[in-house]
């Protein structure tokens, strides 16, 4: 089986056990991995952090993403350009407020109430998506490469982070070139420090 055939397989298996979470436990799981990730001293000293806003069966990023805004960092989310295939960064200031619900039943920023944020570079952190990750960082996302498409044209290596269920976590994602590991994975079990070539 090649490559894009296993992590095809992954994503389906993985993301059907996680619609089986009840939402119960879904809500219970995510409030504590949330509380672990803004626990993290990389994340207290950033300033500006890129986010996302879940959907279907995700933990809850949303309540990361209030969090930072109560936390007084500026906050960045991305917007899907269809056309180019790439991630258009705005910062969101009241999620109640300056968000829609975009491409793919993402929610997204809306383009006349928030600003485009151009300094990528400035960028000290980001809260990574997935659907299934491994110890060692490594991260299977959802097919689009928009998140790898983002990291290959910064100027620079944030930090970067995930929360994500106990049940998402297995032994080895299947990686390749274009793929990027992520520094720490928070579960509702464990906090795990991942990519120690940057230590």
């Amino acid at each position: 089986m090649n490559i894009q055939a296993r992590k095809q397989a992954l994503r389906r298996s993985i993301i059907a056990a996680r619609d089986n979470l009840t939402p119960t436990l879904r809500a219970h799981a995510s409030k504590h991995i949330v509380d672990q990730l803004c626990k993290l001293a990389t994340y207290k000293a950033s300033r500006i952090v890129l986010g996302y806003l879940n959907f279907g069966s995700e933990v809850a990023s949303e309540a990361w993403v209030r969090q930072a805004l109560t936390d007084g960092k500026c906050v960045l989310l991305p917007r899907v350009n269809k056309a180019s295939k790439h991630l258009e960064l705005f910062e969101v200031k009241d999620i109640d407020s300056d968000v829609e619900t975009g491409a793919y039943g993402i929610r997204e920023p809306i383009v006349e109430r928030c600003d485009r944020f151009e300094a990528l570079g400035e960028i000290d952190l980001i809260l990574m998506p997935g659907v299934a990750f491994d110890w060692e960082g490594g991260r299977l996302g959802y097919g689009g490469g928009y998140f790898d498409r983002l990291l290959a044209h910064l100027p620079h290596r944030p930090v970067l982070i995930a929360g994500a269920f106990a049940m998402q976590v297995v032994k080895e994602i299947p990686q390749e070139s274009t793929d990027h590991k992520i520094d720490w994975l928070v579960t509702e079990n464990e906090t795990i420090r991942c990519n120690l070539e940057r230590e």
